[in-house]
């Protein structure tokens, strides 16, 4: 069974802030577990609050492994762990030099501190002083194998092989050394985690170890991750979610893998695609809708560990996420429909075709029992902003459209958000481009209401809001539903279908075929976040 996983970039003593963080996401995602990387405790710890930790007055959310980060530990911590106790219930020290191994069969291997290679044939002895030895490192290759391997400085070489810049002010900071590189290449972990010294996230693409038994399918990939301080005011990536299962036989490479960065490079070999990678937030699922099929027994839809929409899955492709809220966030669709260039005229340098998704993994509102009011509230806030910020953006060239199949039989209900010139929804050829396609595929008729969060509807349904501010006399607001039932096959491409035919992008219809290399996805993401930035409260939050 997948263990939920959630990482935490190092606290710095902003314990109470951190663990009301973990404690909010974790009654979302319900973790098995948290792993806290780099600096626990500050330097200046406020020692009224050790003492709550140790008297059990603080309440740590759930079980939480730290180990030690590049300053010491507080003194009466220091003291608990030499009582070999728990600081608190959930908070557990991993010990500088571990393997651990959770109540889920999760594997972890910790070496905590920074080499310190004044000392010579000997292991550290002071569990609670931030270095380690050569010897620590050389002792913790006889684990032979890691789930996770947690460790306060990288491994040397990591850039090796990798197109994953690194901003030199960034790189001379971080501690590194070819000791955690050759514990790293013996224990082939799943993951590899650290703390990155300075505001700033790092994520190496996946890369392969050279095999050790050529007879088996088996593949030994690690994904190395470096958290930015939780709360930085960069505001860079901090926490880092995923599902693991323990003793998993990893058979496919995923794309973008490289050789591992410990080994001489040899010829590239080719990832061959994966049609499960281009699944990742695909604007619908399109192979399930149209066409005649032959009757196949229905598979039980994915639950979060393997859904692309949820940020527990490891296979997330996290490059495409452009802001996360408390309750949704949004990334830019995969094979958007309008090209980088397609609203260059209006004011958009980029496809804007955007994904309003609800952390929550629930095919409807109405399944998201007493959550989906706030649910329903902030995927709102984000639809809205985005349409003052295309109109801005715009000049008021641009309004939007936003659409909504929900089904009961669904797997995780998100919106889709697109621009459209403003002179073709005042005009009504919006609303009559839907209205019409549904008629010619006769589809029920379209009726103009207001759902809200839809708690209280019975049925099956399509929706979409057509919105457009001209910046002089109003701003229109306009929310079409139809009705869904079994008593026809919906197309799940429907509102794309609408959206080309009116932009003159037929030829973009399949997202398949307009799928843009993970550099274009990047740059849209980052042109994205720069218009949206003055409307993107997630920042404040």
């Amino acid at each position: 069974m997948a263990a939920k996983v959630i990482v935490l970039g190092s606290p710095d003593g902003k314990l109470r802030e951190a663990f009301a963080k973990l404690e909010t996401l974790h009654k979302k995602q319900n973790f098995s577990f948290a792993i806290i990387t780099g600096n626990l405790f500050a330097t200046d710890q406020d020692d009224e609050f050790v003492d709550k930790l140790l008297n059990g007055t603080f309440h740590v959310p759930l079980s939480t492994y730290f180990t030690i980060g590049t300053i010491p530990l507080p003194q009466p911590i220091v003291e608990r762990i030499e009582k070999d106790e728990d600081i608190c219930e959930n908070l557990h020290f991993l010990g500088k030099r571990s393997t651990t191994k959770t109540s889920d069969g999760i594997r972890i291997v910790a070496l905590g501190g920074a080499l310190d290679p004044s000392i010579v044939g000997g292991q550290s002895q002071d569990q609670h002083l931030p270095f380690h030895t050569a010897s620590d490192a050389k002792i913790l290759r006889g684990a032979k194998t890691a789930d996770i391997l947690l460790t306060t400085s990288w491994p040397a070489a990591i850039t090796t092989n990798s197109a994953v810049a690194i901003a030199p002010e960034n790189k001379d900071g971080v501690l590194a050394s070819q000791e955690i590189a050759e514990l790293c290449a013996a224990l082939k972990p799943r993951y590899h985690f650290s703390a990155s010294p300075a505001a700033f996230f790092y994520e190496r693409e996946p890369f392969l170890h050279p095999p050790t038994d050529s007879e088996s399918d088996s593949k030994a990939i690690t994904r190395f991750i470096s958290l930015a301080p939780f709360g930085n005011p960069a505001k860079a990536k901090a926490l880092y979610a995923f599902s693991i299962t323990p003793g998993e036989s990893i058979t496919s490479v995923p794309v973008g893998c490289t050789p591992s960065p410990f080994t001489p490079s040899t010829r590239k070999r080719t990832v061959p695609d994966d049609e499960r990678q281009f699944r990742r937030f695909e604007d619908s699922h399109d192979h399930r809708g149209g066409g005649r099929h032959k009757r196949r027994r229905r598979s039980p839809p994915p639950g979060p560990e393997s859904c692309f929409f949820c940020l527990s899955n490891v296979d997330v492709d996290t490059h495409m996420i452009c802001c996360i809220g408390t309750e949704a966030y949004v990334t830019t669709a995969k094979g958007p429909l309008p090209s980088q260039d397609h609203f260059v005229a209006s004011g958009l340098s980029f496809p804007c075709h955007q994904l309003i998704i609800p952390l929550s993994h629930e095919p409807t509102f109405q399944a998201m029992g007493a959550d989906a009011p706030k649910v329903f509230k902030e995927m709102t806030r984000f639809k809205e902003a985005m349409q003052a910020m295309v109109a801005s953006q715009s000049k008021h060239k641009l309004g939007a459209v936003t659409w909504e199949i929900s089904r009961r039989r669904g797997i995780h209900t998100h919106w889709q958000f697109m621009p459209a010139p403003l002179d073709l929804i005042r005009k009504g050829l919006v609303e009559a481009a839907f209205k019409v396609e549904a008629e010619n595929q006769k589809y029920p008729p379209f009726e103009e209401t207001d759902l809200g969060d839809a708690t209280n509807e019975p049925s099956d349904f399509f929706r979409a809001w057509i919105w457009s501010d001209d910046g002089d006399t109003s701003i229109q607001s306009k929310e079409l539903v139809m009705r869904l039932d079994d008593s026809f096959r919906f197309d799940l491409q429907f509102g794309r279908r609408v959206m080309a035919k009116l932009l003159g992008l037929e030829a973009r219809l399949s997202w398949r075929d307009v799928v843009e290399s993970t550099a274009e996805e990047t740059e849209d993401v980052d042109k994205f976040k720069a218009a949206f930035k003055p409307w993107d409260f997630s920042l404040e939050e």
